[in-house]
């Protein structure tokens, strides 16, 4: 069978707020279970409910939402990123039930409201994709993120 890549684009607007918190060790350890059994470099999580999309990498989670925010830079097209939990890889853990740090960064107004939704629903779309993924895997998507540069006009 041919492996088929899909290539997504998004972009990290300016960020408008910044603030350390945990997210629950559940979360975290799902999230790396699936990278980890991913043969790619990102995981292409679809949270339904909300219409949006979340990618976890390495480093972080960003969260796109698929019906807004969408850019042309350069003769690239992508989404614009949302939210972000950026993992703060030099803290560490005793345990792997311990919660673990991010910091949450914030690139549009009603960040907050938006989050507590993306608690709710985020963990149930992990589980999903979890149960329906197979150790194959399924169709390759890879995601560039790049700085946006608001137009001056």
């Amino acid at each position: 069978m041919s492996e088929h890549i899909t290539r997504e684009t998004f972009f990290r607007p300016i960020e408008r707020e910044r603030e350390p918190m945990t997210i629950p060790a559940s979360l975290f350890n799902l999230c790396s279970l699936l990278r980890n059994h991913s043969h790619f470099e990102h995981v292409f999580v679809p949270i339904r409910s909300m219409q949006f999309l979340a990618v976890v990498d390495r480093d972080e989670v960003i969260f796109v939402d698929q019906h807004g925010g969408y850019a042309v830079q350069d003769g690239e097209g992508g989404r614009l990123i949302v939210i972000a939990w950026q993992f703060l890889h030099h803290a560490t853990r005793e345990s792997l039930n311990e919660p673990v740090g991010i910091e949450l960064v914030h690139y549009r107004q009603g960040g907050r409201d938006l989050h507590r939704r993306i608690m709710s629903e985020f963990p149930a779309a992990l589980e999903l994709l979890n149960k329906r993924t197979e150790p194959s895997g399924s169709m390759a998507r890879k995601g560039v993120i790049l700085p946006f540069r608001p137009s001056s006009g």
